[in-house]
């Protein structure tokens, strides 16, 4: 071949300043290119071998070399593929597949990442220049007879190809590095941007600094192999010992056989896995596989709970493994990591058109070859085969948690408490889970026992009906007082009773110990309640009210149910309700407070707290939102202070409501329904604390 220099068939002036501008962020990337580029030729080299266009050496080792030199500022990446001839340089090199500069910042202007560009629109070897001044390829082609090639480029529009040196098949690429990207000479930072972006490539990549200092190791002789380079053989010979046998005489006995040892030139290991576990079938993967690559792939030491393993073929090929891991009680804290591989090259993380954003909260992988990337991120969003992929994972999600709930219930319930964020999540962010979740999702009683929600549904109906036993054996009583209603009175109450029951109420608690008291009160009633003390649990359980029109959900301290008061009329006490009302707002200072006076079962309780549920749902979205300050009154969020007409202090503010002690006693009953309800503020509690001291001094006195 006669020596050529010309201009690369380009409609820019220049390209690589746009390479540079576009790509500077993610520089780093240059690796994952060329080393991609090697791997695809070692591909292809195969390909030719299994179809009898070629006969690869009996000793062929596919590899890929990366050597660094940060004396010489050079990088060089080596591998055995099928090499180039003049002519395929000059048709894959010289000529980019590339209308023009113009159009090419036009067009992609807009994207969210620029590190698709590169790779996906024939520009994966021109990375290089986004770190080189300068760049040389070395290229022996496999077809026979072709000659050595040599390319070099200086980062401008001109080359020079001139016949080559290289004699064995394969490329070589040598890029002389720019004074600000010296550090990807360093081998450690070479490392560490290789196992980011081909860890799972599928062709050994080995890396070594160039006149590094020799490596040696020792193995045992009989794992010597030819390939390795033999320095000496080190015999350590048997050793024996002395001991006196029974009949008294002495004997030599070996205690550690004759060992001999090989030490050779160190073995170079290869920095990547060419056969990541999500490429196996499930069937061959241990459990002990699983963590052990759950661990290296995340750095996370914590053993996920359990994982689902996806392998489809048709109508697409996808394959990967998502791992639960085991979270914070805080739904904040919860930091996932999907990592989008094409064919064992790493792509991206967190892809939200083909992870399905609540999956997100996962750690886990997946590789599908079949992901059209060569598009941009808005198109890729639009694509009605991503949406496929995105359908397909959320399927098997959902198929592997229901399958559990059906087949390990035991498991399936040991894990709730750390799932059940991403679940309810999920079902807040996808309808179609929800769908196939809803009769999985489970609820947590006050005895620690695990219901789906038409168990609570039950559970809440034998509560009622023990109560509405209860009641009718208290008014059998006084039944025959009540022999002349009439039929119409009766048919009147029967349909408000239906009215009331057209929504069923679940309770639930959000603090087991701050609402100790609520809870005490309905096991005394035999009442049940469930446990929702996540952050997401009160937007999910306005969205199961949305879907499941019949049931509602109410917190224990919202109000007080029937079942736990005496039966009474409100006429029997509406004069009481009159005067504590009054000497309350008196003592407190709060003529705007609400007072409710019951005859509660228990008599031991003085006084409780309700905030109705709409007030404290909207509470909850204005902390969510930081309007925490806010006064929730102004959305219908008003508190009730609950009096217990049965406690003998209530009684006693009742008879002697002008004596001096009553306000501070009104004072305490509002602080202690206050802290059976939430924490008091700093000011409030000294204040509370000083006051219960005060009234401890009266009783001492």
């Amino acid at each position: 071949m006669s020596n050529k220099h010309g201009n690369l068939s380009i409609n820019s002036d220049n390209i690589f300043p746009i390479i540079k501008k576009w790509l500077y962020s993610d520089h780093d990337i240059f690796y994952r290119e060329l080393i991609s580029n090697g791997c695809d030729a070692i591909t292809k080299l195969k390909k030719l071998d299994l179809m009898g266009e070629y006969e690869l050496p009996q000793d062929y080792e596919p590899k890929i070399q990366i050597i660094v030199n940060p004396e010489e500022k050079t990088l060089k990446f080596i591998d055995n593929g099928l090499g180039m001839t003049a002519e395929e340089v000059e048709e894959y090199i010289n000529q980019i597949a590339f209308s023009g500069a113009t159009d090419f910042l036009e067009k992609y202007k807009d994207k969210a990442s620029e590190e698709q560009i590169i790779g996906h629109f024939g520009l994966g070897f021109y990375s290089a220049f986004m770190v080189a001044d300068e760049v040389h390829i070395d290229s022996l082609s496999y077809k026979d007879g072709a000659m050595a090639v040599h390319w070099e480029c200086d980062g401008g529009t001109e080359f020079d190809m001139t016949d080559g040196t290289k004699d064995t098949v394969g490329t070589e690429i040598t890029l002389f590095l720019n004074e600000d990207c010296l550090e990807f000479s360093n081998e450690y930072r070479a490392k560490e941007v290789i196992e980011k972006y081909c860890s799972f490539m599928p062709t050994p990549i080995f890396l070594k600094k160039e006149n590094a200092e020799t490596e040696y190791e020792t193995i045992p002789s009989d794992e010597v192999t030819e390939k390795d380079t033999v320095i000496e053989t080190i015999v350590e010979e048997a050793k024996y010992e002395e001991k006196e046998k029974e009949d008294g005489t002495k004997e030599q006995v070996e205690v550690s056989p004759r060992t001999e040892k090989t030490k050779i030139v160190k073995r170079p290991v290869p920095l990547n896995d060419t056969h990541p576990l999500w490429s196996k079938h499930p069937n061959d993967c241990t459990e002990e596989e699983y963590k052990t690559f759950y661990r290296k792939v995340f750095q996370d030491y914590k053993e996920p709970l359990f994982w689902i393993h996806l392998n489809m073929d048709y109508p697409f090929n996808l394959k990967g493994i998502l791992y639960f891991p085991k979270i914070n009680t805080e739904y904040d804290s919860i930091e996932g990591m999907i990592k989008l591989y094409n064919n064992q090259v790493f792509i991206a993380d967190n892809i939200k058109e083909v992870i399905p954003e609540f999956l997100m909260l996962l750690k886990g992988v997946i590789d599908c070859p079949d992901l059209p990337l060569n598009v941009s991120r808005s198109a890729l969003q639009n694509d009605g085969f991503v949406k496929k992929i995105s359908d397909y994972i959320t399927k098997k999600v959902a198929d592997k948690l229901s399958g559990m709930c059906k087949t390990d219930k035991e498991s399936y319930e040991k894990y709730w408490d750390d799932i059940s964020p991403f679940i309810k999540f999920g079902c807040l962010k996808d309808e179609k889970f929800c769908d196939k979740i809803n009769d999985y999702i489970l609820f947590k009683n006050l005895d620690n026992k695990y219901l789906t929600l038409p168990e609570c549904l039950e559970t809440e109906k034998t509560d009622k009906e023990n109560v509405d036993k209860e009641n009718a054996d208290s008014a059998s009583e006084t039944s025959d007082s009540s022999n002349d209603v009439s039929d119409s009175d009766k048919d009147t109450e029967e349909t408000v009773e239906e009215e009331k029951d057209t929504r069923k109420s679940i309770y639930y608690v959000t603090d087991v110990q701050q609402q100790g008291q609520y809870i005490n009160m309905f096991k005394e009633q035999g009442m049940d309640a469930v446990i929702l003390d996540h952050n997401i649990d009160s937007s999910f359980i306005t969205q199961l009210e949305r879907r499941n029109e019949k049931i509602k959900f109410v917190r224990i301290d919202a109000d007080l149910t029937e079942s736990l008061k005496e039966e009474t009329s409100e006429e029997d006490l509406k004069e009481v309700k009159e005067t504590l009302t009054e000497t309350f707002r008196k003592a407190l200072g709060n003529e705007n407070l609400k007072v409710s006076v019951e005859k509660l079962k228990n008599a031991d309780i003085s006084s409780i707290l309700t905030l109705a549920e709409e007030g404290r749902r909207m509470q909850d979205m204005m902390k969510m939102y930081g309007m925490a300050g806010m006064d929730p009154s102004m959305f219908g969020g008003d508190q009730t202070l609950v009096l217990n007409a049965n406690h003998a202090l209530v009684q006693y503010i009742l008879e002697n409501k002008e004596s001096e002690h009553v306000s501070m006693f009104c004072e305490q009953l509002y602080d202690l329904a206050l802290l059976s309800n939430h924490p008091l503020p700093t000011d409030a509690m000294s204040k509370f604390i000083a006051r219960s001291n005060q009234i401890m001094m009266l009783l001492a006195k």
